[in-house]
């Protein structure tokens, strides 16, 4: 008997977005499944940040739905992801400046403070024990992305390569189900890319990974499927080996046929 299918994390569905009179997306879907990486890509303009962003409940689609474990999110919005089991990182690093390192993480793993909240004003309760285990749960993050060392430094004083860690680290504390990534090879040199890659790869053997990413050679490397838009419609879905071979692939992204590219 053939093994079942698992069921999808996320589903996206017949998807349309319009702003005034444009198409930003038309009629998109795509399937999301636990423990793999699903790479969206296109040229710039293709739609990419509008479905990241209709995934992340910043946009509100006109027409289409959005699953996640088999129930739909209608109304969800960018702030209810944690409780939902969804990360996300920024192109940007949208990190607190004026918090620490440490800080950081720990918000990520109580993103809205309401376990602290109570004790905090009060002084009573369970807060002292509750901020142990965030703490301690935000420098086992911290350990295994190898930055315990820098825990209580300020963002601002370290690499940028160190920055985009603790900003993943964040994103990850929270021991999500999905983590959609925006960019996160994004000004990383070839050391911070490769270990970017391997960090990708791990988190894909626990949850489901979506990366929206131009760096094609990552792409390529750790992603399990990939959807490629291009104004605003998919124009491709599969396995890299499928997406590598496609000529409306090439085309999108050269600006012509690949038989003229090759000068055939």
């Amino acid at each position: 008997m053939a093994p079942t299918a698992p069921s999808p994390l996320m589903e996206v569905e017949g998807v349309t977005v319009r702003f005034g009179g444009l198409a930003a997306l038309s009629d998109v879907g795509l399937t999301i499944a636990p423990q793999s990486v699903t790479g969206l890509i296109g040229p710039n303009g293709a739609g990419k940040t509008t479905l990241f962003n209709v995934m992340t409940g910043v946009v509100r689609p006109q027409r289409g739905t959005i699953t996640f474990k088999g129930r739909p999110l209608r109304n969800h919005r960018p702030h209810q992801l944690a409780r939902l089991g969804i990360a996300r990182t920024f192109q940007g690093l949208n990190l607190f400046e004026r918090m620490t390192v440490l800080d950081n993480v720990i918000v990520g793993a109580d993103p809205l403070g309401r376990s602290r909240l109570p004790g905090m004003l009060t002084g009573l309760g369970s807060y002292q024990r509750d901020e142990r285990e965030l703490t301690d749960r935000a420098m086992a993050v911290l350990e295994e992305f190898g930055i315990a060392d820098v825990a209580h430094a300020y963002p601002s004083t370290l690499p940028y390569g160190l920055q985009k860690r603790v900003a993943l680290a964040r994103a990850l504390v929270a021991e999500p189900e999905l983590l959609l990534m925006d960019e996160p090879a994004s000004g990383l040199s070839g050391a911070d890319m490769a270990d970017l890659a391997a960090t990708i790869r791990r988190c894909s053997q626990t949850m489901g990974v979506v990366l929206v990413e131009h760096h094609m050679d990552l792409v390529m490397d750790v992603c399990d499927h990939i959807v490629v838009l291009n104004f605003g419609q998919v124009i491709c879905s599969g396995p890299p080996s499928v997406v590598q071979a496609d000529p409306a692939v090439a085309e999108a992204y050269l600006g012509t046929p690949v038989q003229e590219a090759a000068g055939e």
